[in-house]
């Protein structure tokens, strides 16, 4: 899996979570099949909620869905926002698939970056 965070925006700035860590510490979870339609995410902004994506940006998120892996389940935080698998909800919603697995925390972690910028983040494996 290509290195990768989620960014969440919060009260004290930005929040930001290894997804590698995230998938570590999800993986006993239990898997529980979702309904797409409970996904808020689908009807928001979710990859560019602050500008508006080039062509390229776009052309992008689809190689990126195509290549998405269904077998895996997408990650929920405690209060069931996706944290990790918006590619694979689109790949399955653009499958005609009514639910994906997934899995969701009790807890939801504390971030593993406060208001670092985007660029400063390690992106290799």
């Amino acid at each position: 899996m290509r290195k990768q965070y989620h960014f969440r925006q919060a009260a004290k700035g930005t929040y930001i979570w290894d997804v590698h860590h995230l998938v570590q510490l999800s993986q006993n979870f239990p898997v529980q099949e979702l309904e797409l339609n409970q996904i808020q995410e689908l009807e928001e902004a979710y990859w560019f909620p602050d500008s508006s994506p080039t062509t390229q940006q776009i052309i992008e998120h689809i190689q990126l869905i195509e290549a998405a892996d269904l077998s895996y389940p997408v990650i929920l935080c405690a209060k069931g926002r996706v944290m990790d698998g918006m590619h694979r909800i689109a790949k399955a919603k653009l499958q005609g698939h009514k639910k994906i697995q997934a899995v969701q925390f009790k807890v939801t972690p504390l971030p593993d970056f406060i208001n670092v910028d985007e660029e400063d983040l390690d992106y290799d494996e």
